[in-house]
C-alpha cells in the first residue's frame, strides 16, 4: 500500500512539474494570467469606491436620522 502511495506522489510531482512549465513558457497562458489580474484589480478597485460610496450615505443618513430625532423631541 505504502509502495502505491509513493508512486502517486512521484506521478503527481513529474505531471505537476511539467504543466508548471509548459503552462509558464505559454504564450497565451500568459496573455490568460495578465488579463486576468487586470479585471481582478478593476473589480477590487471598484468595491473600494462604492463601499466609500456607501460609507458616505450612511453618514448622511445617520445625520438625517439624528436632526430628525431633534426635532421631534
Amino acid at each position: 500500500m505504502a509502495g502505491g502511495n509513493f508512486m502517486h506522489r512521484v506521478i503527481s510531482y513529474v505531471v505537476n512539474e511539467l504543466v508548471v512549465d509548459r503552462l509558464a513558457n505559454s504564450p497565451a497562458f500568459q496573455r490568460f494570467a495578465v488579463r486576468t489580474s487586470k479585471k481582478m484589480e478593476d473589480i477590487s478597485s471598484m468595491a473600494a469606491k462604492k463601499r466609500e460610496e456607501l460609507a458616505e450615505q450612511m453618514k448622511e443618513i445617520s445625520k438625517n436620522i439624528e436632526v430628525g430625532c431633534i426635532c421631534l423631541s
